[in-house]
This record gives structure tokens, sequence and C-alpha cells, in this order.
């Protein structure tokens, strides 16, 4: 099932989809038909820079929407490149911008998820600029950001991995983590850390 407010779409304007890993959905400056929803899985956003290099610029997990801009342009800013087997929905751009016209309520409900959308992304811009690997990891994980695998995570916060390993292990060390399974961690209880 679709997000408010894409659920109340005809289902003339879906198109399920499924990517291997490694296939790309779109390139850059090709002419968007399709705003998507990604219901599992990975999809990372990438713009080429005029000297050819690849820059990050989101990475899509599930539960999320991407290609937001396409509703009001005539082509795409980057590619779309599935990280891990993903599956995902395609929404058509011209049902969406006729719905938005004549239904205020579906205007405004995606106006708020896109809001909300944007609200994240700051929050995400906020973390970049914490220098400190260790912190940045604590700030992401009391944001609830670590919802997928800690690879994931690393990338959304623009840590290698292998950073974000030794973060949440140091973190564990010193009682502000507790590791509750395989790639899980949680914030300690506050009198677990004053403690110590």
């Amino acid at each position: 099932m679709l997000p408010v407010p894409f659920n109340t779409l005809p289902n003339t304007a879906l198109k399920p989809r499924k990517l291997g890993k490694g296939e790309i959905l779109f390139r850059q400056s090709d002419p968007p038909s399709f705003l998507y929803f990604l219901r599992s899985g990975h999809v990372q956003l990438r713009r080429h820079t005029e000297a050819g290099e690849a820059i990050i610029i989101h990475n899509a997990h599930g539960g999320q929407t991407f290609a937001e801009a396409s509703l009001f342009s005539s082509n795409y800013h980057c590619d779309a490149i599935a990280c891990e087997p993903s599956e995902l929905v395609a929404m058509n751009k011209i049902q969406i911008l006729k719905t938005m016209r004549q239904n205020s309520l579906f205007a405004f409900a995606l106006s708020a998820r896109f809001a909300t959308e944007m609200q994240a992304q700051r929050r995400k811009l906020e973390l970049f600029s914490i220098k400190s690997a260790p912190q940045r990891i604590f700030a992401a994980i009391a944001d609830g950001m670590l919802t997928g695998s800690v690879t994931s995570l690393a990338a959304d916060i623009g840590l290698t991995h292998e950073a974000t390993y030794r973060a949440l292990a140091q973190l564990t060390r010193q009682g502000k983590l507790v590791k509750t399974g395989r790639g899980r961690y949680e914030l300690a209880k506050i009198e677990s850390r004053t403690t110590g």
C-alpha cells in the first residue's frame, strides 16, 4: 500500500517495478515520466559533474519517495541506481500534476509530505557538519536513522562503513549505546551513562 496521498491515485497511474542490484532506473538528462516510491531496497541518486565525477546526492530507502523535482522539471538531474534488489512503484507525473490541480486535499497532503522530507534532509545536512564520527553516529541514532543496515546508515551520513563500525564500538564501550542485535544499536538509558 502506498502512503498518503499517493494511495488516492488511480491504479492506472501506478506501475510496480523491481530492480536488481546495479540496475539503472533512469539517467541524468532523461525526460521524466515518473516520481518513485521505494517499497524496499536502496536506490542511490548520483549526479555527474562536468569532469565526469559521480557525486552521491541522496540514498533512498524503503518508505521514501524520490525524484520529486521531476514533477516540475524537463529532465532528471541525476542517475538512479539500485544498490541492492529493490521494489518500487513508479507514479505517473502527468497524473500527479492533474490530481494536484483538481484536488486541493491531495495537493495539501503532498506539500506536507514534501515539507517533512525537506526537514529530514536539512537535519541530515546538520549531521554532516559534525566532524567527529562518534558524535555524528550518536546524533544519527538519536534521530532514529538506523532503520536499515549499518552500511546504509554510513552512506546516509557520509562516513565509510569502517569508520562507522569503529565509532559504534567506541560509543558502546563508553556506555552511550547498547548493542541490541547484529547491526542494531540504541541509546543507553541516561542512568546507565551517568553511573559508569
